[in-house]
């Protein structure tokens, strides 16, 4: 579902942390409603801050390469999850992402929370349909 590599001190494989639906959902779970550019309308995520799973694996690097199921690939500073809740949303209006619906993981910033998240820099780092991270 989700492995995250690179600068981590905590794996559950060689050289990585594999994590199944399951065990992010057993996490502590955040939620937000959020307009997005992507949906007419505001939307419901839910799944771990993504700050917690960085602090779970022991990540120790400043960037996260975010790679998605179609090679999609986008870098966002591992401080925008200390600045924001940023969550890995695993959840969209309490129902699981399809594939199709940008499942099954995207990474989601709260958008209406703060201005200067609505602007391309920020909005060009959710990456959905998420498959890795690396942590450089």
């Amino acid at each position: 579902m989700l492995t995250i590599r690179g600068k981590i001190s905590r794996t559950n494989g060689p050289d990585r942390a594999d994590f199944d639906m399951h065990m992010l959902a057993a996490l502590p779970q955040h939620s937000f409603t959020t307009r997005t550019p992507w949906d007419n309308s505001p939307r419901k995520f839910t799944g771990p801050k993504l700050r917690d799973v960085l602090q779970l694996v022991g990540a120790n690097g400043r960037t996260i390469l975010a790679v998605a199921l179609n090679d999609y690939k986008v870098e966002l500073p591992v401080d925008d999850t200390q600045q924001f809740d940023v969550v890995l949303a695993r959840l969209m209006d309490d129902q699981p992402m399809r594939v199709r619906d940008r499942g099954p993981l995207f990474i989601v910033y709260p958008y209406d929370s703060f201005e200067q998240l609505r602007t391309d820099r920020y909005i060009s780092r959710s990456a959905w349909q998420l498959r890795s991270l690396d942590i450089l």
